[in-house]
């Protein structure tokens, strides 16, 4: 199957490097050369630009800005910041990476798009990051992205989603074909050396053959890489130029933006001009391609900037900085400075104010790791260090934000700043899955908050109550909750520390207490009231306000809490039984989780959708949602995992099975739940009504707190004899009829239409049927225009519809 976005990479190495550049260049131009039909933009990672937010994603649409009003007013600003092209505030880095692929169907829409970018492992985050979440969401567009990227020597460039192609190295019949065409000229002995040093690399075939021809043999670096040697060539024939057309390729190389106007600026400074480029540009290191100067090769760059003394590096540096009027200046500054120095630290602070601006954390993290670098006094390095860890948290960075906060609490002595940085420590760790270090870490920062900002100190404990509830762990909870005892949010503390309970009175009235208390004063605490009434099982209540929430999510773009609205959206489906609708947020949910860096929200949504498997008896499916579940070690995922399992056992008649599964879990030391109204079913099934009897007793318990009497029937119909059974069915249906408002015909009416749609075309339809375009709806569902159309040209047959009117009267909107 063809798959429209691509990673191409070298293969990785046997040993010492070897198989690297493996024609990977090569075979991008090829990819142009070959796409007649297509339009084809190409771009390139630069390693100097990947400090400079959106660099690389500049390069690639420069020639389109003028195509960005067309887009959504969202996406507009949000990619008019990026690009530098306006003075609004940059939003949420990934409404960029929608607006991306918005403009790029656009584009499609004339002719067939190709993009090509090489060296991907250079690119900055930000470009990286927008990039790769539009290639992921390519299904009907005109659109195919090839990335290529080195294994080896090179940062990651990591690609989950996306098909791979890893270039091997040539085997010797081909290597000897290739030598023979290009090579002609020398003996069998020097072929046979180059063939051995070359080591399959095309690259290094044609460049050691070169080396050989000048009269210089390789034999000195045999126990190098093959991308070693090849560098080695380039450097010994850059050594034969004039030293002054050395000079312009040293600022060439540490500028990496290839904008002649200041290559040449800086290079007057060091007695270079524009003659000097003509040696260079003879023997093919350099060229002047659509008004940027590019190197031929990567390596050609790097044994330029690394052959040449760390002197002229500086002094390339200080050139370019002297040259430059914008924010790079202050970073080829702090390129040519090896010690502590305030000024340039002070400038590069100022200059991340561009990258924040531009809505680009990891460029504005990067800045400040490196202004706290050159800082000589340790209160500055510390705040600086601590602004970091909070722009790598907001970029999706969270070892890297973990470990700035670390190195940033070991300098700070305040006691607010350390809170914030702790905040930042048991963010990541909650992001991570790790709740009891989360819990730690709030706990012990509250304590030395609670006399100097008793609010703060307060707010922190009842998040580390919070946390030690998500691990299920009561002493760490009202541990919090008593030392809040004598600060403003004490109910709140002893409210949430009860809600890790197995009494259910005080759970009900920890939960109905907190429900009260939540102000939807963000989208966070929005989501937090949903889940609360989720918990009390007021279901229609919880899943309208879900659904708000997820609105609220994606109008504002705030894709990173649009997973947390998505968990309380799908659970609410799943409580009512709209299996359908469900799926369709979980699925969509788990894909954002993942975009988003979010591996314990990704989890609890796996958890919906395998007791979604489960009641489908999809047995492969549960597999690999238990996977992972499994990934994150929680208590409560544990329980779920052990509690989805158990309901596809009983699906598929193994009672016995799901019996012993679920004996493990005393419901007298479990928080009440869901859960024992299934166990009853299970222990009726399995003839064993000892254990049956004492799960309804605590379920019937916990449903005298909560709206769920229909259930209650049922469990009644499930113990009772065949002659009071027939009356609690019907009990039981007459109560879930007046729970949910609507009469069973018309719910089994939607239920088959919503039967003949795939997750994402139920999306589609049902916002569309609200009367949005597909550009509205796209942007949305962080889908293009086209891939909406395309799923409501698969929808209208399914439901016997030929326009957005007919949608609107088949009740889909719900």
């Amino acid at each position: 199957m063809f798959s429209p976005s691509v990673k191409m990479c070298s293969e990785q190495p046997l040993d010492h490097g070897l198989g690297q550049a493996a024609g990977k260049s090569a075979l991008l131009d090829h990819a142009a050369a070959t796409a007649a039909d297509m339009r084809v933009v190409r771009g390139a990672g630069v390693e100097f630009e990947s400090t400079l937010p959106f660099a690389g994603l500049h390069q690639l649409l420069r020639r389109f800005t003028g195509r960005l009003d067309c887009l959504p007013a969202e996406q507009t600003q949000a990619l008019r910041a990026a690009l530098g092209l306006g003075s609004a505030a940059g939003g949420d880095r990934f409404m960029v990476g929608l607006a991306v692929l918005t403009l790029l169907a656009d584009l499609a829409e004339e002719q067939p798009l190709l993009c090509l970018i090489d060296d991907a492992h250079w690119l900055d985050q930000s470009s990286a990051e927008a990039l790769l979440f539009a290639a992921r969401r390519l299904e009907a567009e005109r659109v195919a992205i090839i990335f290529a990227a080195r294994d080896m020597h090179a940062p990651e460039f990591p690609t989950p989603g996306l098909a791979e192609l890893r270039l091997s190295r040539l085997d010797g019949t081909a290597a000897a074909d290739l030598l023979a065409l290009y090579a002609a000229d020398l003996d069998h002995h020097r072929r046979a050396h180059v063939l051995r040093e070359a080591e399959g690399n095309p690259l290094a075939l044609l460049e050691l053959t070169t080396a050989h021809r000048q009269g210089r043999s390789t034999s000195p670096y045999p126990a190098v890489s093959t991308t070693s040697k090849i560098e080695q060539a380039f450097a010994d024939r850059i050594s034969r130029l004039p030293e002054q057309t050395r000079t312009l390729l040293l600022v060439i190389a540490a500028d990496d933006s290839g904008d002649p106007a200041t290559v040449f600026k800086a290079a007057a400074h060091l007695g270079a001009a524009v003659a000097d480029l003509e040696s260079a540009e003879r023997r093919s290191f350099v060229s002047l391609h659509e008004d940027r100067l590019m190197f031929r090769h990567p390596l050609i760059r790097s044994a330029v900037y690394h052959g040449a003394p760390a002197s002229r590096r500086f002094a390339a540096h200080r050139a370019l900085a002297a040259s430059l009027e914008d924010d790079r200046a202050a970073w080829h500054l702090a390129a040519a400075t090896t010690g502590p120095d305030e000024h340039v630290a002070a400038l590069l602070e100022k200059s991340a104010q561009w990258a924040q601006d531009r809505g680009g954390h990891a460029a504005l993290a990067t800045a400040y790791e490196r202004a706290a670098a050159l800082s000589p006094d340790p209160r500055d390095q510390g705040r600086r260090l601590a602004v970091a860890a909070q722009a790598a948290l907001e970029a999706g960075q969270l070892e890297h934000a973990g470990s700035l906060a670390e190195q940033a609490s070991l300098l700070l002595t305040e006691p607010v700043s350390l809170g914030r940085v702790a905040e930042v420590r048991a963010m990541v760790a909650d992001l991570q899955g790790d709740l009891h270090k989360a819990h730690s870490i709030l706990f012990d920062a509250a304590l030395s908050l609670v006399d100097v900002a008793p609010d703060t100190a307060g707010r922190m404990l009842v998040q580390a109550a919070g946390s030690a509830w998500v691990a299920g762990d009561a002493v760490a909870a009202e541990k919090a909750a008593d030392h809040a005892e004598t600060l403003p949010q004490a109910r709140h503390a002893r409210a949430m520390a009860r809600l890790v309970s197995t009494d259910v009175a005080q759970w009900s009235a920890a939960a109905r207490e907190l429900d009260g208390e939540v102000p939807a004063s963000s989208l966070r605490a929005a989501v937090w009231a949903a889940c609360l009434t989720s918990l009390l099982r007021d279901d229609q209540i919880a899943l309208r306000r879900a659904f708000a929430v997820e609105q609220e999510c994606r109008t504002q773009g705030a894709i990173g809490v649009l997973p947390h609205a998505l968990l309380a959206l799908s659970s609410s489906q799943l409580n009512l039984g709209r299996h359908r609708e469900a799926r369709a947020s979980g699925l969509d949910g788990m894909r954002v989780a993942e975009d988003t860096s979010q591996p314990r929200i990704r989890a609890h949504l796996a958890a919906v959708l395998a007791h979604l498997a489960a009641i489908a008896g999809e047995e492969e499916r549960h597999v690999e949602l238990k996977a992972t579940m499994d990934t994150v070690d929680l208590p409560d995922l544990r329980h779920e995992a052990v509690w989805s399992l158990s309901m596809l056992e009983l699906g598929l008649g193994q009672y016995d099975v799901a019996a012993d599964r679920l004996a493990d879990h005393s419901v007298e030391q479990e928080v009440p739940g869901s859960w024992l109204a299934d166990q009853v079913e299970v222990a009726v099934r399995a003839g064993r009504p000892e254990s049956a009897d004492r799960a309804f007793t605590r379920y019937a318990e916990w449903a005298g707190h909560i709206r769920q009497p229909a259930i209650v029937s049922r469990c009644r119909a499930l113990l009772a004899d065949d002659r009071k059974a027939e009356h609690h069915y019907q009990h039981a249906l007459q109560l879930g009829s007046s729970a949910t408002g609507e009469s069973r015909a018309a719910s089994h009416h939607e239920t088959d239409l919503l039967g003949r749609l795939a997750p994402q075309e139920l999306q589609v339809v049902r916002l569309a049927a609200t009367g949005l375009s597909n550009k509205d709806i796209g942007a949305q569902l962080f889908l293009s225009p086209r891939t909406v159309g395309y799923h409501l040209y698969n929808a209208y047959p399914k439901l016997g519809v030929a326009s957005r009117g007919e949608l609107a009267k088949l009740d889909l909107v719900g």
